[in-house]
């Protein structure tokens, strides 16, 4: 494996808790929808309404997600939970400062909305990163494996040479379809021996 150079932090799910799915879920549970095609079409919401990738508003997500779930309720009130649910786990904080002080370049890679630099307004995490690769500001996202060609390019380093952490097994094979080293999160234990693996020293 080729020497790791930067450490790429998908946000929701990784660095912090889910707040969409997990909010997506409990509103179905309340209203008495269906909870696997609530999150489901929750994912796909978010990118047919062009959200996530800059091109659609927030009231076109809400909308969309309306018709196709059924889902009632007021849309800032759905959103101010799953802003409330992105709660950030401090010891992945104390994570990526361990790695910036061992030299290695971090960064946040994130298909988000706008709402990431809330989150950033309200936790204040973004000082722990070099660079921060928001969906919703770059007009593209990890379902196009040319993304991460696109984010290596940028931070100036071979895909080989960056190390991507993400929860998600579509976006952990993306980006290794692009060339980069990946971990898929499970948990804390797991994350800390998969990165001793890869030749990162922790302690």
């Amino acid at each position: 494996m080729k020497k790791i150079q930067a450490v790429l932090f998908d946000y929701g799910g990784v660095l912090a808790e889910e707040g969409f799915s997990n909010v997506l879920e409990a509103l179905a549970h309340e209203q008495n929808l269906a909870v696997e095609s609530m999150t489901h079409e929750g994912m796909l919401a978010v990118y047919d309404s062009g959200f996530v990738l800059g091109t659609g508003s927030e009231a076109d997500f809400w909308a969309l997600l309306r018709e196709r779930t059924g889902l009632t309720g007021i849309d800032a009130d759905h959103r101010d939970r799953m802003l409330h649910g992105f709660a950030i786990r401090p010891w992945m904080l104390e994570l990526v400062a361990q790695l910036r002080r061992q030299g290695y370049i971090t960064g946040i890679l994130s298909d988000q909305t706008d709402w990431l630099d809330r989150l950033d307004a309200r936790d204040h995490f973004y000082v722990y990163f070099d660079h921060v690769y928001n969906s919703y500001t770059m007009g593209k996202g990890k379902r196009d494996p040319s993304h991460f060609t696109d984010v290596a390019a940028d931070l100036g380093l071979e895909p080989a040479a960056v190390l991507f952490i993400d929860d998600s097994k579509m976006n952990i094979a993306n980006a290794e379809s692009a060339g980069m080293q990946a971990i898929q999160y499970v948990d804390r234990e797991t994350l800390m021996q998969e990165l001793i693996a890869t030749g990162i020293r922790l302690g």
